[in-house]
């Protein structure tokens, strides 16, 4: 009986995963998924007191968090992630963080990542497509 069990459980997993992966197309819309993850390709760049990180082929991973209306950005190349920033829906398919400025936003599609966020002294750039 363990061994069905566990033969049960492995099955139920290895499913899991499988349609948790393609679930994630590039043809996702980060708006209407109660799922998310993602990753976007392109120019990101991250500047505090004590570095200067730029790079033309970098990547930034997105995913939807359980709240529902906040992201996760984890970035490449030794930037620090952003977590659970809250975004409200504007238009169909596109995503704008709560309290976005001239100078400190975050825009997002199934397309295209835009971000220029400043908090305490620290700047995060990117500017990505998937």
């Amino acid at each position: 009986m363990k061994k069905v069990t566990k033969i049960l459980g492995l099955f139920l997993l290895v499913f899991f995963v499988v349609t948790s992966f393609s679930s994630c197309s590039r043809d996702d819309d980060p708006t209407n998924n109660d799922f998310f993850a993602g990753t976007y390709k392109g120019n990101i760049s991250y500047h505090d007191s004590n570095n200067d990180i730029n790079s033309n082929d970098g990547s930034v991973f997105v995913t939807k968090i359980a709240s529902g209306t906040k992201y996760n950005f984890a970035f490449s190349n030794g930037i620090p992630d952003l977590n659970g920033i809250e975004f409200n829906q504007q238009g169909d398919n596109t995503l704008v963080m709560i309290g976005s400025t001239a100078t400190s936003y975050i825009r997002i599609d199934n397309n295209e990542l835009k971000i220029l966020f400043i908090k305490d002294g620290k700047t995060w750039t990117a500017n990505c497509t998937r």
